[in-house]
């Protein structure tokens, strides 16, 4: 299993936005994540800072972590592709439908994906997919 460090995460999507502007062949991974760099312009020039991989975002004072933002569309993008939990895919389908782009719907996914892990985390109990996948349906509905 893959498990890169923070700063190997945020060298990746750096380094894919230099390769995308540049016109450097991707990876399959990088074609990804360079489409999903591309819906957020306002990651652009961040990308693009030397200092990028060495920011610190607080949520508390109201940041969003870039990096942990793009990481969770690369992740949800191939829970979708695999349809892992089973019935993403369609969750994502019914989601993309009623909001009008997949965008939206990651981002509404990734409300779950978010909660999902929190519990997790404070509960120090296995990801439940179950709970996770029921979030995703009932903002589908």
């Amino acid at each position: 299993m893959f498990n890169p460090s923070q700063q190997e995460v945020r060298q990746f999507f750096c380094e894919t936005w230099r390769k995308q502007r540049a016109g450097a062949i991707l990876t399959p991974l990088e074609n990804i994540a360079a489409s999903w760099i591309s819906e957020h312009p306002e990651y652009h020039e961040l990308l693009s800072t030397p200092d990028a991989q060495e920011q610190v975002y607080l949520p508390e004072q109201g940041q969003t972590n870039p990096f942990l933002h793009l990481s969770m569309h690369l992740a949800i993008s191939e829970q979708v592709s695999i349809n892992q939990p089973p019935g993403i895919r369609a969750a994502h389908e019914r989601l993309a439908a009623k909001l009008g782009t997949s965008h939206a719907a990651h981002h509404m996914i990734m409300e779950c994906l978010g909660e999902t892990l929190w519990q997790a985390q404070r509960n120090q109990t296995p990801l439940d997919s179950a709970a996770y996948l029921a979030c995703i349906k009932q903002r589908a509905s």
